[in-house]
């Protein structure tokens, strides 16, 4: 990671196997920009992806990515 890098965070609904984190993982790698995506899933509840990228990407881009791989990105709890 390099200091110029950005890292976001996003709240995922609906993800529930390693199948899940590996199709979000590449709709998000193959965003412009992003050097590495890490995904916690929370089996049933709501899984994090951090994603690394060079440059911010907006929330409609990681959302269209995100409905993509066929999950739904959430506000964070507050």
């Amino acid at each position: 990671m390099n200091t110029s890098d950005i890292s976001t965070q996003v709240s995922i609904s609906g993800m529930t196997c390693g199948h899940c984190v590996n199709a979000v993982s590449e709709e998000l790698g193959s965003l412009a920009g992003v050097s590495s995506v890490a995904v916690d899933l929370n089996a049933g509840g709501i899984s994090t992806a951090t994603i690394i990228s060079e440059r911010k990407l907006s929330d409609t881009e990681i959302g269209e990515a995100v409905a993509e791989a066929g999950y739904l990105v959430v506000a964070d709890q507050a």
